[in-house]
């Protein structure tokens, strides 16, 4: 056979700056870089003298050309660390300010395709033939500008600033509503310059919420949501291995409120519909007494008054004009304040005869569960297969409906967590909460990443948040794998 190896693999960066161990600064101040060599062979024969020419000439002209200062553009270098500190600035100074997320003037939030993360290129001629989208970059409405003054780059950053509460993004379909919310939900990461998203930023502690059926879901509270199922049926421990769309975004929501998120990002494009509303007419027919949902339409309110903010993408039902705070339009990408407008339709004609108005309706309670250590056991080999499916021995674990992983890389992270789960003991009473608060602060610590690694070298992880972690073990199909706790 011909010869083999001699390739070298290192984690591929993505367009978000994450906390990962391909790369990274040690607390002494070195550069360590994680990768593989597949050293060089033809058939079963090692062949040596190419696997000396590879580590004694081939690294270190990648150390000395990737990893040493003096080799770099140093003014890149030097742009790249102010301008993402920058952008964790702002983050931070969101709320303080009373805001949940912020989008730069000028920015360009199309991404290529659905399967390039790269930035939209923009028209480069008047060409008929030149089938290039149009590129339109953000611009803010006076009415909602908020300008920043970033310390590092010394300029003032002006742009739309979503204020705590109900925000409301309406308009025709392919205007730009479903590109803003991709953009505000991955917006809790810092961006590489020249990405577009640069500034894009969205509080930590949202998350994305869809409808997701044939989910699993064990001992989950969705009472808040549905009850009085036929047959008599609880839903204040609802477990099932196949939940409709209702369910399922119902217990995404609960799962987000249980591990702290104060921001939900709702597209009604991935909702299932009978969950978010329900319209005079169907109130009519079918009595309140007969139907187990309380859409979300009667819940947004009273969860903003705890503190929990919404912004939703709606095109089709007018009837949330009744709960926005504020309200904006995206028109061929052009983005409008029409808070006022939307507020005096509704005053004109409120909801359900105005029902939703007069409903002081609390939101119901969250119930903190814990993970039942022994129910996390794989039964088998334990790989990743993509950045959405991870072969849990047996099991096949689908995080297709977690749309705030971004990179491969944090599956790995989230399969090695996985596995820790099994040394809680049988009378733990951690609740999921804190087990992932406690592996939070562990990775807070010197080793990091490398401390889900178990002693190995793995130059192939990348953080993920609470949240996605919490949501994959949520959606691990095994019997039992919760007990709530009273």
């Amino acid at each position: 056979s011909g010869a083999k190896g001699g390739d070298i693999e290192i984690a591929k960066p993505s367009q978000h700056v994450i906390e990962q161990t391909a790369v990274r600064i040690l607390s002494n101040g070195d550069v360590c870089a994680q990768f593989t060599v597949n050293l060089p062979a033809r058939g079963r024969t090692i062949q040596g003298h190419r696997a000396v020419q590879i580590f004694d000439q081939t690294l270190p002209q990648l150390v000395q050309k990737a990893l040493l200062y003096a080799s770099l553009d140093q003014a890149a270098v030097t742009g790249h660390v102010l301008n993402v500190e920058d952008q964790e600035w702002v983050r931070s100074s969101l709320d303080v300010r009373g805001m949940i997320a912020f989008v730069p003037d000028g920015a360009v939030l199309p991404r290529k395709s659905g399967a390039d993360d790269k930035p939209m290129d923009s028209k480069k001629s008047d060409d008929e033939d030149d089938d290039t989208p149009n590129l339109v970059r953000f611009h803010s409405p006076d009415t909602l500008r908020v300008t920043f003054d970033l310390p590092n780059m010394q300029k003032t950053l002006a742009g739309i600033g979503f204020r705590k509460g109900i925000t409301l993004v309406v308009g025709g379909g392919f205007h730009g509503k479903s590109t803003l919310l991709s953009a505000l939900q991955v917006g809790m990461y810092n961006k590489i310059p020249g990405d577009g998203r640069e500034f894009c930023v969205c509080s930590p502690n949202a998350v994305k919420i869809r409808a997701e059926d044939g989910r699993n879901v064990s001992s989950v509270n969705i009472s808040p949501f549905i009850n009085n199922l036929p047959f008599g049926q609880g839903t204040d421990s609802f477990t099932t291995a196949d939940a409709s769309g209702s369910t399922s975004q119902a217990t995404n929501i609960m799962e987000a409120l249980e591990m702290g998120a104060k921001t939900l990002l709702i597209d009604e494009d991935t909702c299932a519909t009978n969950f978010m509303i329900r319209d005079d007419k169907m109130i009519q027919l079918v009595h309140k007494d007969k139907e187990p949902i309380t859409p979300f339409l009667y819940k947004a309110r009273t969860l903003s008054k705890q503190g929990i903010s919404v912004i939703l993408v709606v095109g089709s039902c007018g009837d949330f004009f009744d709960v926005g705070d504020t309200t904006i339009l995206m028109d061929c990408f052009s983005c409008h304040d029409v808070t006022a407008r939307a507020k005096q339709i509704a005053a004109t004609r409120a909801a359900n005869g105005g029902a939703l108005a007069a409903s002081k309706e609390n939101f119901g309670n969250v119930t903190p569960r814990c993970p039942v250590g022994s129910a996390f056991k794989p039964t088998g080999k334990v790989s990743v297969r993509s950045k959405a499916v991870v072969a849990y021995g047996d099991t096949e674990l689908d995080l297709s409906g977690l749309e705030q992983l971004v990179t491969r890389e944090q599956t790995n992270a989230i399969a090695l967590a996985l596995q820790r789960l099994p040394a809680l003991g049988p009378d733990s009473k951690m609740t999921i909460f804190q087990v992932l608060t406690q592996l939070n602060a562990l990775l807070d610590q010197g080793d990091g990443l490398d401390a889900l690694a178990n002693g190995q070298f793995d130059g192939t992880l990348a953080r993920p948040r609470v949240f996605e972690l919490a949501g994959a073990i949520n959606r691990l199909r095994s019997k039992g794998s919760f007990v709530q706790l009273k």
